[in-house]
């Protein structure tokens, strides 16, 4: 069913449509169509300030500690240090040291295994599913992938309030929060 709907545009939104429609070669209808789908499914961003992600993001990538990095180079770099077998023990050590200086920074950055958990999945590493009170699915993209972010996340929360076991499945990881370390 269609339905007709009348607008008032001002010169702005009058102007963009026309360079929309110009740079799509569709009409009129189909761009507002579109454009109010688009709307719809980006409200929160549109609507208001940037997302806390974008922020986040913002945050990560202009103090320098965060670079982009597009996925098939992280999964080349770790497959080629990983190789199916015992990675390379001087990788090993580096990433631990990375891992072990994360301890101290989430310590006080993080309360719940969940917060970093989120975290990561939001960096692009893994996705985390809550399962229940404390407990967690991870779902890794590769095997590298799952076997450096398992031994990172198992280093960096051993200065959390909490305790984490981790059991592993060949692509997922069940990560269940329990007591407190009461350091």
């Amino acid at each position: 069913m269609t339905q007709r709907v009348t607008v008032s545009l001002d010169d702005d939104s009058a102007a963009a449509l026309e360079t929309l429609v110009a740079e799509t070669g569709n009409g009129q209808s189909e761009v507002v169509r579109r454009a109010l789908t688009f709307y719809a499914a980006n409200f929160e961003a549109a609507d208001g300030g940037p997302s806390d992600n974008l922020e986040q993001y913002y945050r990560m990538l202009s103090s320098g500690e965060h670079v982009l990095l597009d996925i098939d180079f992280l999964h080349a770099f770790l497959e080629y240090c990983y190789n199916g077998g015992d990675p390379d023990p001087a990788f090993v050590e580096a990433a631990d040291r990375v891992s072990d200086y994360h301890a101290h920074e989430y310590a006080t950055r993080f309360e719940e295994v969940g917060d970093l958990l989120e975290w990561l999945s939001f960096c692009g590493f893994l996705d985390a599913r809550q399962e229940g009170e404390g407990v967690y699915h991870l779902v890794f993209p590769s095997e590298a992938v799952r076997w450096f972010m398992t031994r990172f996340i198992e280093r960096s929360t051993v200065e959390l309030p909490t305790e984490i076991r981790l059991e592993q499945g060949v692509s997922k990881v069940i990560v269940t929060e329990g007591e407190g370390n009461g350091d």
